[in-house]
């Protein structure tokens, strides 16, 4: 007759290393617990730079780093950003949009696509929107770069976040940012005379800013949402502000 040995029982008497364990004050679960905490700080110190610094933190309890650790290849970077200087030290490989918000920590620019498929990235340099998902932090210094930030602020807002507002041209927020920094630099790309895809191949020259215009001139900023027509409407108050 087969006796079933201990492992097929679910009240099995402890092995005599249980059994020593429970004598010293151990059970399973805090051998368990123990384990966990060993494989969770291993895998802290495998982790590069400031994020293992961050994971040792938040295991003490302590502030985790706002700022990144400068690593052996990093050199020291300066970027104009909002009209104010930045003194940061940079991996020649970080993007703009990564100086911006890690380093700097200006979190309004976001990051959607990281491909500059989306425009939430778009920032101003020198006064021309660009995706900072696709341009490195390195090739800025000496430029002046505007965030969404540097346009207003809550309590006074630049006339196409006014607008914004006023036409519900946002929902989840996410990428109104850029939509926002796109409008303000195609509204100065218009009044300058340079042409869209719309105007250059079916006008053939200078026309009024329209609907279709606006959105082929916005074209480059997704919103996930579909507040497409709000964001038309306010970009095209601003354009042509009523009188009186």
């Amino acid at each position: 007759m087969h006796r079933p040995d201990s492992g097929d029982r679910d009240d099995a008497a402890p092995s005599t290393d249980d059994a020593a364990g429970a004598s010293a004050g151990m059970t399973r679960r805090t051998l368990l617990q123990g384990a966990g905490s060993a494989a969770a700080l291993s895998g802290a110190a495998g982790l590069p730079g400031a994020q293992a610094q961050t994971a040792r933190s938040l295991d003490a309890g302590a502030t985790p780093l706002a700022e990144p650790a400068p690593s052996r290849t990093a050199r020291p970077v300066t970027l104009r950003l909002n009209g104010r200087p930045y003194a940061l030290q940079l991996e020649p490989r970080v993007t703009l949009l990564d100086a911006i918000r890690e380093y700097a920590l200006l979190p309004g620019t976001k990051k959607g696509c990281d491909r500059g498929q989306c425009g939430a990235c778009t920032v101003l340099i020198d006064g021309r929107r660009s995706n900072a998902c696709l341009t490195l932090a390195v090739m800025h210094e000496g430029s002046d770069i505007t965030t969404i930030e540097g346009l207003g602020t809550p309590q006074a807002l630049h006339p196409m976040q006014a607008a914004f507002v006023r036409h519900d041209a946002f929902q989840c927020g996410y990428c109104t940012p850029g939509q926002i920094c796109s409008a303000v630099a195609m509204l100065n790309e218009h009044r300058a005379g340079m042409p869209s895809a719309v105007t250059r191949e079916l006008r053939g020259g200078p026309v009024p800013l329209d609907d279709a215009e606006i959105r082929e001139r916005m074209s480059g900023n997704l919103c996930r949402c579909g507040a497409y027509p709000g964001i038309v409407a306010a970009v095209r108050e601003v354009a042509m502000p009523r009188r009186g």
